[in-house]
């Protein structure tokens, strides 16, 4: 059985982040059916369920690949976002993050040193802050 199915599957397109962001939407839109009861939420799981297997099975390589791209494109920003705001989180236990007054360059400074004079690294501003 998984021979017959590696076969079949051969030449297709398989998984990507499009397509699992595809299966999200389409349980988000089962639930949010469930919830309401309102049939647009349904479809809307149905159409992107079926637009998944599509996907999934279509030997169209070059087409997935850029719509997967697309997608990526689209969600940059966002994505680029949310590390920040991860990294910048985990460093906020440690640290002090400040911004220069005249060039908005972020700094990193140790918590814990009292008040102290930081010299920004980009334009060499001065400015005194606590830690």
């Amino acid at each position: 059985m998984k021979e017959k199915l590696r076969r079949f599957m051969y030449g297709r397109y398989g998984m990507d982040q499009f397509s699992r962001f595809l299966i999200t939407i389409s349980l988000i839109g089962f639930i949010l059916s469930l919830l309401t009861g309102r049939e647009i939420f349904y479809l809307i799981g149905v159409l992107a369920l079926i637009y998944t297997y599509f996907r999934v099975f279509s030997k169209n390589r070059n087409k997935r690949i850029a719509e997967n791209q697309k997608y990526w494109q689209m969600t940059n920003r966002f994505r680029t976002s949310w590390e920040r705001f991860k990294r910048d989180s985990a460093q906020r236990k440690t640290h002090h993050i400040y911004k220069c007054p005249t060039c908005s360059q972020k700094i990193r400074v140790p918590r814990g040193k009292g008040r102290i004079e930081i010299t920004c690294p980009k334009c060499g501003t001065k400015f005194i802050k606590n830690s």
